[in-house]
């Protein structure tokens, strides 16, 4: 069966940084690219980072850049999203999603598969 399970979420000050895992079961994911949306409460789910097949190509949203870093560890089969001097906008479900082509996609429709989300929470 295959399944993404995102894991690293929390609670943190404004500032403060986590790091998000995206483990798979049934599959590797060094086949698939990779990226991790948010979504917040009542708003879209939008693209936040992605990493190719090959690891190639990585993508940030301009809200992100410079503060994330996605990365793969191909030997645990899991995909990172160190996240620093997080802001309280960053407040948000985080979602991870494989898609088959090596390519990035800020769309929802581009990916085949994806994990349950894990909450984070950026307050003071």
């Amino acid at each position: 069966q295959v399944q993404l399970v995102e894991s690293g979420g929390g609670l943190v000050q404004p500032g403060g940084s986590l790091r998000l895992s995206c483990a798979a079961s049934g599959f590797t994911l060094d086949s698939y690219s990779i990226g991790w949306f948010r979504q917040a409460p009542g708003k879209e789910r939008e693209g936040v980072s992605c990493i190719s097949r090959s690891s190639g190509i990585t993508y940030y949203a301009d809200s992100v850049k410079g503060r994330f870093t996605i990365s793969r560890d191909n030997a645990k089969n899991t995909v990172d999203l160190q996240m620093n001097s997080l802001k309280p906008e960053d407040t948000a479900v985080y979602y991870c999603a494989a898609r088959k082509y090596n390519s990035c996609s800020t769309s929802v429709r581009g990916y085949d598969y994806w994990g349950q989300g894990t909450q984070v929470t950026v307050s003071s």
